[in-house]
């Protein structure tokens, strides 16, 4: 096993191993040769948990069969405008004649988390100048295939610019589950009060859709309500089904607040300890300092009160997502160009400078170099 054979390269126990994301596909999650079956062999009590961004993705791509054929006649437009070098050309300078904030269209990747949300987004603010480029240079037919989709479009553009932003949300090399399962809860109020607002006709948190309402005068359809709010059903249902573990998980109140903890409701093992940390004015200071996420992870914190936190530590050291990972990739695609292919990044470490958050500290660095005099040549009687 590859992992364990770097671990004993390392010297690293595998019992350190507390927690592991992954992407959810068959070779990681299988029962039997899985990578977690394995890993739970070596290790039992494991934590393992489906990477939370690639769930959120999974639930973004859910979508009724209207809302998909629109995304598709989408998706064909921009590939006729794009594809073409000589197109693409023609429809930059119509949008420069046209006066457009943009000036050309994004293309939709399926494995980038955001980008059919921007593409969406691009395709409604350029709509006007893609049909007429449409109808004057290449296809009538698809000109008006698009114009049909036009409240789709403003939907569609609208509803993933706000999965676009809880993606972010649940982005980041240091969150954790606390504050994932804050970010889906809330995500899940706010598509109760679309799917009211919608089923009102008031679309007041949908931007798109309302300015195109207000400036054709009602243009959106009975019908048309009936599917948005049955997109924004289905991704409520798909949300609570798939992110299940995370609204249920129990957060103990002395860990979001552990100043304001009635000790009588600890576990009476944990009571005296308790009294002295929340006697403590040092801990109180950097408590309020730094917040409880930062508090937990300071050093003098966690060996004075050891067994106070124990029973917590798993929510603020497990990294529910892989997004260390896919920055990591990331990274590895802009350093091994094509000039560069050959590049060893791990051992000359560069992808280790890329991916650390520590800044050097240069005032000591350049202090501990003798800097090189100038030269003055010196001339002498002969």
């Amino acid at each position: 096993m590859v992992v364990k054979q770097f671990c004993e390269e390392k010297n690293i126990p595998m019992g350190n191993i507390i927690a592991c994301a992954t992407d959810g596909a068959p070779s990681m999650i299988g029962r039997h040769r899985g990578f977690i079956a394995h890993l739970k062999r070596a290790v039992p009590k494991v934590f393992s948990i489906h990477c939370v961004i690639h769930r959120q993705d999974l639930i973004a791509k859910h979508l009724a069969p209207n809302l998909h054929q629109s995304l598709q006649i989408v998706i064909t437009a921009t590939n006729k405008i794009k594809k073409n070098s000589l197109n693409d050309r023609i429809f930059q300078q119509l949008c420069e004649n046209n006066d457009e904030d943009y000036k050309r269209l994004l293309l939709h990747t399926e494995v980038r988390w955001l980008s059919k949300g921007n593409c969406l987004k691009r395709f409604h603010q350029l709509f006007d100048s893609i049909v007429q480029f449409l109808v004057e240079e290449y296809d009538s037919t698809l000109a008006e295939m698009v114009k049909m989709i036009r409240t789709d479009v403003a939907y569609l553009a609208d509803i993933f610019e706000k999965l676009n932003i809880v993606n972010k949300q649940l982005q980041g090399n240091n969150t954790i589950l606390i504050q994932e399962k804050g970010v889906v809860l809330l995500f899940l109020s706010k598509l109760t009060l679309f799917r009211q607002n919608t089923a009102r006709r008031e679309f007041g948190q949908l931007p798109c859709l309302s300015e195109l309402d207000m400036a054709n005068n009602n243009i959106i359809r009975d019908d048309n309500i009936h599917i948005y709010c049955s997109h924004v059903d289905s991704l409520s249902e798909d949300l609570l089904i798939r992110f299940k573990d995370l609204t249920e998980l129990v957060i103990p109140n002395f860990v979001i607040n552990p100043f304001r903890t009635n000790i009588e409701t600890l576990d009476p093992q944990f009571q005296e300890e308790f009294i002295d940390f929340q006697k403590d004015i040092e801990c109180n200071a950097i408590f309020t300092q730094c917040g409880y996420s930062a508090f937990r992870m300071r050093k003098e914190v966690s060996e004075r009160y050891s067994h106070n936190f124990q029973t917590e530590k798993l929510m603020f050291v497990a990294l529910s997502s892989s997004y260390l990972v896919e920055k990591g990739f990331s990274t590895v695609v802009n350093l091994l160009t094509k000039q560069r292919n050959r590049l060893v990044i791990a051992t000359r470490g560069d992808l280790r400078l890329f991916l650390t958050q520590l800044e050097p500290d240069e005032a000591k660095l350049a202090k501990s170099h003798q800097s090189q005099g100038s030269y003055v040549p010196t001339y002498t009687d002969t």
